[in-house]
């Protein structure tokens, strides 16, 4: 990737911050069990101020009349390259990654006494990593036992989340050229695990399809850990067990994406393990569809934040009504949450780096306005538990159809459409099994 695009970002955050220095650390490696390590993940805030893979590490960035941006990272280690591989070292990762100037990570605490004193403003994410805490005050405690010796330590303590949160929701050409790779890998798994469902077969299965296809493709994770959830499992949210044999009849929904080059994706679709949807199993899907459509027409930029959500619901309680889940008035379903029996989530999430991406959703109390280059995630759904008062056709029928948008200036484009969702569509891909 051009490391223009990161010092790009780094300059927009030291503008933003006007003075004081910032301290963006990266995530910790994480032990697994014994002396296994879970696969390393960076931070999030990290990498889309620096590109910088490795662990041990951090950005110091600098405001000012001549601001400056700092990396500190492991040291180059020739024997520990032989077991854990490449280290970029001070150096080379200055060079690479279009820092001013690096520093070996075990410089950092001295180090950031001398470049906190004198600063008005500290930027940091208090309460993020205790132990990152516990460097910051240890660090902040030191400047002032210097006091008579004519340090100051910052006067305030600013949260930097707030605004690399504005920053990271109106993604860059970047971040959107990434965002679709990553959704056009997981509308193939998706693909592939249509092609590949039948009954007889277990979700762990299912699963393992849509890995595959994952890193045949070159994603680097599942953003997530995989609902693949048949029959019953649907109307269980969150859903990972992914342990359960595939019945014929039964609907299989799968909530799956991908993260490649960081950034994810979050594509849920819903269809039958034998190919052919059933007479209620159709009545269903079509409601959510029909919602989803509503949701996708209430995005555009100037849209207040809500109105997508607004818009699938009021469909999806009419739906309800329709198929006698319910009863009264819309209005009246509306009003009293009634509809919260069959569908108790929201309609959509930001999404970039993080599946539930960072920003906020509101402004001064008010649904924050869509512009263009936002990512989120439009996701209606309807879930029919067994019960003495629902239609027996319409028991432990799960269904939600998940897609992201990109808001763009005369509305969104929906990046995972390579995913069927139509009725037609899906019995026509599952057809072709062999």
């Amino acid at each position: 990737m051009d490391k223009q695009v990161f010092a790009d970002r780094r300059a927009r955050l030291l503008g933003a911050m006007g003075s004081g220095i910032a301290v963006i650390p990266t995530a910790p490696e994480r032990v697994r069990n014994r002396d296994s390590h879970y696969p390393y993940r960076h931070d999030s805030y990290f990498y889309y101020l620096s590109g910088f893979p490795e662990p041990e590490a951090c950005i110091v960035l600098v405001a000012g009349d001549t601001p400056r941006a700092l990396l500190f990272c492991r040291e180059k280690d020739a024997e520990k390259e032989v077991w854990d591989g490449f280290r970029h070292g001070p150096d080379a990762a200055r060079e690479a990654f279009g820092f001013d100037d690096a520093f070996p990570v075990g410089s950092l605490d001295d180090k950031l006494v001398e470049l906190i004193a004198g600063q008005p403003a500290l930027h940091y994410s208090m309460g993020h990593d205790a132990a990152w805490d516990g460097r910051i005050v240890a660090a902040l405690n030191r400047v002032r036992a210097g006091v008579r010796n004519g340090a100051r330590a910052p006067a305030e303590i600013r949260d930097v989340r707030i605004a690399l949160d504005e920053m990271r929701l109106v993604k860059d050409a970047q971040e959107i050229a990434d965002m679709r790779r990553a959704a056009d890998i997981s509308a193939a798994a998706h693909r592939r695990a249509m092609r590949t469902a039948a009954p007889g077969r277990f979700e762990y299965e299912i699963e393992a399809e849509l890995m595959h296809e994952f890193r045949r493709c070159g994603a680097q994770a599942p953003a997530y850990p995989p609902i693949v959830a048949g029959g019953a499992n649907a109307c269980i949210l969150h859903y990972v067990g992914n342990s359960q044999s595939l019945r014929d009849g039964d609907l299989l929904l799968i909530d799956a994406g991908c993260e490649a080059d960081s950034y994810a994706a979050d594509i849920t679709r819903t269809f039958p393990v034998n190919g052919k949807f059933s007479p209620a199993q159709r009545d269903v899907y079509e409601l959510v569809l029909a919602a989803q459509r509503a949701a996708i027409a209430g995005i555009a930029p100037g849209k207040a934040w809500d109105a997508a959500h607004e818009a699938a619901l009021r469909v999806l309680a009419q739906g309800m009504l329709d198929l006698k889940l319910l009863s009264g008035s819309l209005d009246g379903v509306l009003e009293s949450g009634a509809y919260r029996r069959f569908y108790m989530h929201r309609t959509g999430h930001w999404l970039g780096m993080d599946v539930h991406d960072a920003g906020d959703y509101k402004l001064d109390g008010a649904w924050r306005p869509l512009q263009a280059g936002m990512t989120l995630t439009v996701e209606p759904g309807c879930y029919i538990r067994a019960a003495d008062d629902v239609p027996r056709a319409l028991w432990n029928i799960g269904v939600r159809i998940e897609d992201n948008a990109l808001v763009t200036g005369g509305g969104c484009e929906i990046l995972t459409d390579a995913a069927p969702k139509s009725i037609g569509d899906i019995e026509a891909l599952m057809a072709q099994r062999g």
